[in-house]
């Protein structure tokens, strides 16, 4: 098959729509969390927001049944995408490809151990943004990273079984 003849797609239709009740029960969900780790960032005046946790909130209130919405994914991914990226911009410095090198090794590194959270895939880009700024700390591992994810992830298992029905998580380990 030739690669514009892929380019048209498959023609499979569109997904359904979400509900009214859907769109704002997920949208004031994001607003929720976000909002939270905002708030403790000021009160502890420590940076603990990511731009990656807002696409984290897309996934964990509007599909949180799927397994990058999953805690181990969120929280893992999270995890691991970031301590590759500080390890390749701390070994290799601030380059075009070692950029490209954190992102890939990423990536890789959250499928090899299930714990795929696709907005994870962009901390080492964060990271290699700092560093080329002169703010590049090894501390981003645990704060914004680990303590932002974990929040978020709290904010979603206490929001989303007060107001959906099932269980959330589908599985922890």
């Amino acid at each position: 098959m030739k690669l514009l003849d892929k380019l048209t797609g498959e023609h499979a239709t569109l997904p359904p729509k979400f509900s009214a009740q859907a769109i704002m029960m997920a949208g004031l969900g994001g607003m929720i969390a976000i909002s939270i780790v905002a708030l403790m960032s000021a009160r502890l005046d420590t940076l603990l927001v990511l731009g990656s946790f807002g696409a984290s909130c897309v996934i964990l209130f509007a599909y949180p049944e799927v397994p990058f919405a999953q805690p181990r994914n969120v929280i893992g991914g999270h995890f691991i995408s970031a301590l590759i990226g500080l390890l390749v911009i701390a070994s290799l410095g601030v380059a075009w490809w070692s950029v490209g090198l954190a992102v890939g090794l990423a990536i890789a590194s959250m499928m090899l151990t299930r714990t795929v959270h696709p907005p994870a895939g962009s901390n080492p880009v964060i990271i290699w943004l700092a560093a080329m700024h002169g703010q590049f700390d090894w501390q981003m591992l645990w704060f914004p990273t680990l303590f932002g994810a974990i929040i978020i992830t709290v904010v979603a298992l206490i929001y989303n079984n007060l107001t959906r029905p099932g269980k959330f998580p589908k599985y922890w380990f």
